[in-house]
């Protein structure tokens, strides 16, 4: 029997195994520090040799580690562990498979786990609880519907908490001094390709999109491990009955032997489906009496002063997950009604001479900008950014009749520019090019993003009128002239707060 088998609880003999661990991030940092608690031999690496990276490394030689290697030459071959071989790599989500230490590692036949493999195999410690978990995954909407789940949990009395690619990494959820009833646990596709062991109670892949296929290599490749998550599923597998790829994936899936298959949809429920009926949220799953009647959940009202579809049906995946764990409709509703939604996500920023101004930067892909769109009637869309190889020609022509003009930020957004020109011939284009924000900031100071999006804003403003929506759903990724999705919102509302507030752009000379 293989060593690495036997480790299924924090109490297994993980005493001197050997384990090179693949980042120093947060996931990684937590791995290592959980290995070497456990006495693990360990050695770290990681390709960026920089003052926070050095910072973390000094902690984990104090604490135990082996060794740190830190700079881009460590990455390309896989180091031994006390000048022995290793027994087993985790590695952090971001590190892409063909990287050559893992592709390494996947040649000398070396176990390869990621943080949430590791977690789930010590979740189990004498006198501790151990937690349920309540896994989610989907191209978007994961970190709503897991801070939903965790309301409606609490609200419910239990212990619980949201951990894994959101917050608390999951592993330091497991190692919770006290212990958890349940946790809702969100896991991206990268996470999920490294995981092998996990069972939850219930789990929910919300919607596919074509996402992160420079990282798996194909789209098919990405939704394989996203239909992971419903491999080993004690008691829900929940599924998107508006999209037929997700009940596919259930279909397939070995589950624990008495695992139903729970549908959500923002349409009238069929029974064993959660769904909308009179603007109420309602259960034809969980209760006796499926077959002709429903348990009322919530209404929308519950969730909100904006509650666009995509957000309804977050809500209702949620809402099956903790049924799945027995969660009563009154703990739901005042789950809804407790949870902050956060920023960046569907906001109401401005509502102004009958125009509302809405910040959507979480939408960093086609499949989340389209969500958004669907919400409103007469937009004019701010979008563009770093589209990681997507194309946009769906989206353009599923929202074309939407769309009452385009502003573009973004330094090159000629694959969005190109989908517009095919579909939406006859909307105009509004292009603000970097090097415009080049040229303003000599004089204003105002760093390049701040700037670009107060150029986007004073644009907008030229386009709408009343009874129109701006929108900033960028349907790409940021960091071509912005630190972060949060930086790229924050700039935009401050740019519309000044512009509500009748004072001149800031990126102009004052």
């Amino acid at each position: 029997m293989n060593r690495l088998d036997a480790l299924t609880s924090w109490d297994a003999d993980w005493a001197g195994l050997r384990v090179v661990v693949a980042g120093i991030g947060l996931s990684g940092f937590s791995a290592a520090d959980t290995l070497i608690e456990l006495g693990a031999a360990v050695v770290v690496v990681d390709g960026r040799d920089t003052e926070e990276n050095r910072a973390k490394a000094d902690t984990l030689k104090i604490v135990g580690a082996r060794e740190v290697l830190l700079g881009a030459e460590h990455g390309s071959a896989l180091p031994d562990v006390g000048g022995e071989p290793a027994e087993l790599v985790v590695t952090s989500p971001g590190w892409s498979p063909q990287t050559p230490l893992l592709a390494a590692a996947a040649d000398a036949g070396i176990p390869l786990w990621g943080d949430v493999e590791l977690a789930w195999r010590v979740r189990e410690r004498a006198g501790r609880r151990t937690a349920e978990w309540l896994a989610i995954t989907g191209t978007n909407g994961k970190t709503t519907t897991v801070g939903m789940a965790e309301s409606m949990l609490q609200a419910a009395g239990l212990r619980a908490i949201a951990a894994g690619n959101v917050g608390t990494p999951i592993l330091d959820a497991v190692r919770d001094p006290i212990g958890y009833d349940v946790i809702a646990v969100e896991l991206s596709s990268f996470q999920l390709h490294w995981t092998h062991s996990m069972s939850p109670l219930a789990s929910v892949v919300l919607n596919v999109a074509e996402d992160h296929v420079d990282w798996h290599g194909s789209y098919a490749a990405y939704l394989a491990d996203k239909a992971k998550i419903y491999e080993r599923t004690k008691i829900a597998c929940v599924y998107n009955a508006e999209q037929r790829e997700t009940e596919e994936m259930v279909e397939a899936a070995d589950v624990v032997e008495g695992c139903r298959a729970i549908g959500f949809t923002t349409g009238m429920p069929a029974v064993s489906m959660v769904g909308v009926v009179e603007r109420l949220l309602v259960d034809r799953a969980y209760i006796q009496e499926r077959r002709d009647s429903a348990a009322e959940l919530a209404s929308l009202a519950d969730l909100g002063d904006l509650a666009p579809r995509h957000q309804v049906a977050n809500a209702l995946a949620a809402a099956a997950l903790v049924r799945a764990y027995g969660v009563e409709p009154a703990a739901v509703r005042e789950g809804l009604r407790r949870f902050d939604p956060g920023s960046h996500r569907i906001q109401k920023v401005l509502e102004q001479a009958g125009v509302l101004w809405v910040n959507d930067s979480k939408a960093t892909n086609p499949h989340a900008a389209s969500a958004s769109l669907a919400s409103f009637s007469s937009v004019v869309w701010i979008a563009g950014g770093l589209s990681k190889g997507v194309n946009y020609d769906e989206l353009i022509a599923d929202h074309a009749r939407r769309l009452k003009a385009v502003v573009l930020i973004g330094t090159d957004n000629s694959a969005l520019l190109a989908s517009l020109r095919r579909h939406a011939p006859d909307v105009p284009v509004i292009d603000v090019p970097p090097e415009e924000t080049e040229d303003r900031m000599p004089t204003s100071g105002v760093p390049a993003g701040e700037s670009v999006m107060a150029a986007a804003v004073e644009a907008a403003a030229g386009l709408a009128a009343d009874g129109d929506t701006v929108l900033m759903a960028p349907a790409a990724a940021s960091m071509d002239q912005f630190t972060s999705y949060a930086h790229r919102g924050n700039a935009f509302m401050e740019a519309v707060r000044r512009f509500g507030e009748g004072q001149a752009p800031s990126t102009k000379e004052q």
